[in-house]
């Protein structure tokens, strides 16, 4: 069971980091009329300072959801293990917030299938970091 739930949790966090590494840097670096033509219509009633921090929260549980499992296991460094569940919860609120965004906006047609994959990989991210904790990785 644990190595079904380590190759698991690897697959969904390599899923995870790559795609909000990918959109963070997007959000983050691209002009805002260039993220409008990209079809992220919502970027332009949200404001600069809303689209940056989003996608700096992106960046920051990306990283977290990788960084804190190495630290803890690797590394020895325990007390890293709780960021990691903190990274991937923190994931999880930024697609709670994306769903509530887009269905006020009427979006879900075209953002519900990765809007989904997204927060129930994070969710089990999430709890296989809090089941398993250090021992995991």
């Amino acid at each position: 069971m644990q190595i079904a739930a380590v190759v698991v949790a690897w697959a969904l966090t390599a899923f995870l980091v790559v795609t909000y590494f990918k959109a963070g840097t997007f959000k983050l670096t691209a002009p805002m009329a260039k993220l409008a033509q990209a079809g992220m219509g919502w970027t332009t009633k949200a404001g600069e300072g809303t689209v940056r921090t989003i996608a700096v929260l992106e960046l920051a549980g990306a990283a977290g959801i990788v960084l804190a499992p190495i630290a803890s296991e690797f590394l020895g460094l325990s007390w890293a293990q709780p960021w990691g569940v903190a990274a991937a919860l923190g994931l999880v609120l930024v697609m709670v917030v994306a769903f509530i965004m887009h269905g006020a906006r009427g979006e879900t047609k075209y953002t519900w299938k990765i809007n989904t994959q997204l927060l129930v990989a994070s969710a089990a991210v999430s709890v296989l970091l809090a089941v398993y904790g250090g021992k995991l990785f």
